[in-house]
């Protein structure tokens, strides 16, 4: 049986650089001869790619924080059985643009949702799974809005449209989940350089997990 892989997230706000820095860590990592898959949420799994649809395009005020966080844990469930956990048992990495911290933070602390909901339909839904290491990626809200809004050809906006107080809070909540889950969570300002933020990331998985 092969070796179990490492299940390494990346959170953040919108325009944080997730994206760039998850195929940058990706391919640090196949260089060390490291099996790597890379997915992203809400998405992930064929069902959950069309659950994205409803949940990032379309009006703001679409759904209610509570629907919502419903739709983000069926997609999430989903890709978590689907994708995620067998391609671990494969023996491969798998990096994940957002998984489950990115609904307490944008339907708990940003849409008002308790954060006890939340983990009640986590723990339905995914049983609680964990990833090994969260990278958290910060920066200030306006910085972030800006790059996320200049974006070419994107049209999954629904998030970015939400009100700059919305983004406060949920950046506020991702540093608090930081706080609470030292073991598991680090926080890597990202209004820098491309190269120093990626140089920041590999450090940190080096070091999490003794690679040479």
């Amino acid at each position: 049986m092969p070796k179990q892989g490492r299940f390494i997230t990346f959170e953040g706000g919108e325009g944080t650089g997730k994206s760039t820095q998850v195929k940058r860590l990706a391919a640090a990592l196949e260089a060390k001869k490291i099996a790597t898959e890379v997915t992203r949420e809400p998405g992930g799994s064929p069902g959950a790619e069309e659950i994205r649809n409803l949940v990032l395009t379309g009006d703001p005020a679409r759904w209610n924080p509570l629907t919502e966080a419903l739709l983000f844990y069926a997609a999430r469930a989903d890709h978590t059985e689907r994708k995620i956990k067998p391609t671990l048992a494969d023996g491969k990495w798998v990096i994940c643009d957002r998984y489950s911290d990115s609904s307490y933070a944008y339907q708990g602390g940003g849409r008002g949702l308790a954060r006890e909901t939340v983990r009640r339909i986590e723990a339905i839904a995914i049983d609680d799974f964990k990833p090994d290491l969260t990278l958290i990626l910060d920066m200030p809200v306006e910085i972030g809005l800006k790059r996320s809004i200049a974006r070419q050809g994107n049209t999954e906006t629904r998030f970015e449209e939400m009100d700059v107080a919305f983004h406060e809070r949920m950046r506020k909540t991702f540093l608090d989940i930081a706080r609470r889950n030292p073991d598991r969570c680090v926080v890597v300002p990202a209004d820098r350089e491309v190269d120093e933020v990626a140089d920041a990331i590999w450090q940190t998985v080096k070091k999490r997990f003794r690679l040479r």
